[in-house]
């Protein structure tokens, strides 16, 4: 089996050693040719989980047709606002029409698309075409944790049961538990909306607001994302799930959290584009909360916690009083 990695950033680098642990032959595109000479030379990525050693099953590549070209499957785990932009670059390979067609093909990336507000398996299936064999993977995974075997679980969605079945084999190991979801939406509706609800946790942190006000927020947050969900058709369920409850309870409560520690860095006085300079990575929570919001306002869903974290982020609202107005919101049953 090989396996074509789109991706080399921290999620990317992790589930290529999931898959060069399970023997796979294992495909990486870097889009900076310096780490896919790294990988290579060193069987190491150089700016991400540097930790981590690959076999010799592992090589990379910038030229994203030649990974692409000759494997079993491909797992993208590039940035939320990338995914369009890279399915375009593998068209040529695996669109319909096109030798590559029936290509299995799962999104690990968790986000909605702005001015579409599509999910990433839309993009996907409007690019790519071909909408059974594809598949999105989302759960409680920190990278650093899956990349050191700690123990995991996950779930993979897909139109496909088959599909789904065959990615839950592909990732399956002693470690990393994987089950099958037919809710495609909710699944990915939870993957977006719970770096939002992480970034609130942050603000609350950095304000030492205490225990309290955080899983209030977690509470309130799960219930406006399930609110979405259910406009967008959406299994309630899944929000109890490993893709629902499971990710928003990690993503708002750990140290690995890049989402929670924006927010904490915000409420400090820092800014999103310092804090992504900083550590080199997407806080995929401060783009979900400007394309949740306006997908909520086109399905007439009432999103306080989206709308004060956009509010936080992008229009300079005192952190402080945004918490206050939060609280003094008419009393309402729950």
């Amino acid at each position: 089996m090989k396996v074509a990695v789109i991706g080399a950033g921290s999620w990317g680098s992790a589930i290529a050693w999931l898959l060069d642990s399970k023997g796979y032959v294992v495909r990486i595109w870097a889009r900076e040719p310096e780490i896919a000479k790294g990988i290579n030379e060193t069987h190491r990525n150089a700016q991400y989980l540097t930790h981590i050693t690959y076999s010799d099953r592992v090589t990379a590549s910038s030229d994203i047709s030649e990974v692409v070209s000759d494997v079993d499957a491909v797992v993208m785990v590039t940035p939320s606002i990338g995914v369009r932009s890279t399915a375009e670059s593998m068209k040529e390979v695996l669109g319909v029409g096109y030798s590559r067609e029936d290509m299995p093909v799962i999104i690990l990336s968790k986000g909605v698309e702005g001015g579409t507000s599509y999910l990433m398996t839309d993009i996907l299936e409007e690019v790519l075409g071909n909408p059974a064999r594809i598949a999105a993977l989302s759960g409680p995974n920190h990278a650093e944790e899956i990349s050191k075997g700690l123990p995991s679980a996950t779930t993979v969605a897909a139109h496909s049961p088959e599909v789904a079945h065959f990615f839950a084999d592909l990732f399956a190991t002693d470690f990393f538990r994987v089950y099958t979801n037919d809710d495609l939406t909710g699944v990915e509706l939870c993957g977006a909306g719970k770096n939002v609800v992480a970034i609130a946790c942050g603000i609350a942190d950095g304000l030492g607001l205490g225990d309290n006000a955080k899983a209030s927020l977690m509470t309130r947050g799960l219930a406006e994302m399930a609110r979405l969900g259910q406009k967008m058709g959406a299994n309630p369920m899944t929000y109890m799930g490993l893709a629902g409850m499971g990710d928003l309870i990690v993503t708002c409560t750990s140290q690995h959290s890049r989402n929670r520690a924006l927010g904490e860095e915000v409420a400090n006085g820092g800014t999103l584009r310092a804090f992504e300079e900083r550590t080199h990575m997407v806080a995929e929570g401060a783009v979900a909360c400007k394309t949740i919001k306006e997908l909520a306002e086109r399905k007439g869903v009432d999103v306080p916690l989206t709308n004060a974290v956009y509010s936080m982020l992008y229009e300079n609202a005192n952190l402080a009083e945004i918490m206050t107005a939060l609280m003094a919101r008419p009393q309402r049953a729950e």
